[in-house]
């Protein structure tokens, strides 16, 4: 098995041992983003509890449960929230949706490591078919047809290089969207909270 990924990399021009690593880039990204997410969303949903049982203007329980969850991005609304209390509804609202701008490019990092694999992964594995299709018709010219191992070799090969781009290009496609995903539920999850802040906050 290792002779033959050896032999079909030294055949590839070295486009075989890239796409390889451009899926473990993509999948060391999908690792982390996967864990990342199931913290956040998870912290967040016991953040809403945990708040909802802070009454109207208590600001020493909310600082304590800004305190407990304080690695997570839902926390940062509610430090927020607490230096901007008292402050009128709309100036209040606009401080804490200012916020929720300042988490996204943490809930966006690296998304477009995945999003340049999904392109990337097809595009190389056609670069080496097109390659791999021009030694098979030189070999086709050279011999006239005699040997069909030398067309045939370079065929194999060209199709190796095309399902491995676009296996990368799959796997990532599909985590790129379940992140997507996973985003919109932490947006959904920042809007709640804000609006519980408000209500508990913000001065009339």
């Amino acid at each position: 098995m290792l002779d033959t990924l050896i032999q079909y990399s030294k055949d590839s021009w070295g486009l075989i041992p890239l796409l390889l690593l451009v899926f473990i880039i993509g999948v060391a990204v999908i690792v982390e983003r996967f864990f990342y997410f199931q913290r956040s969303i998870k912290a967040g949903a016991t953040l809403e509890y945990d708040l909802r049982q802070v009454p109207a203007g208590d600001a020493t329980k909310a600082q304590a449960v800004a305190t407990h969850y304080a690695a997570t991005v839902q926390a940062e609304l509610v430090k927020t929230a607490l230096d901007a209390r008292g402050k009128p509804e709309d100036a209040f609202d606009r401080e804490v949706e200012e916020a929720i701008m300042f988490q996204m490019p943490k809930l966006d990092r690296n998304l477009w490591v995945l999003d340049t694999c999904v392109t990337l992964g097809p595009l190389m594995g056609l670069l080496g078919t097109i390659i791999h299709m021009i030694e098979a018709f030189s070999a086709l010219a050279a011999n006239g047809g005699q040997n069909a191992h030398s067309v045939t070799g370079p065929i194999s090969h060209a199709l190796v290089a095309t399902a491995v781009g676009l296996c990368i290009a799959i796997v990532c496609v599909v985590f790129l969207n379940y992140f997507n995903k996973r985003i919109r539920l932490l947006i959904n999850q920042m809007d709640l909270i804000k609006s519980m802040l408000v209500s508990r906050f913000a001065s009339a």
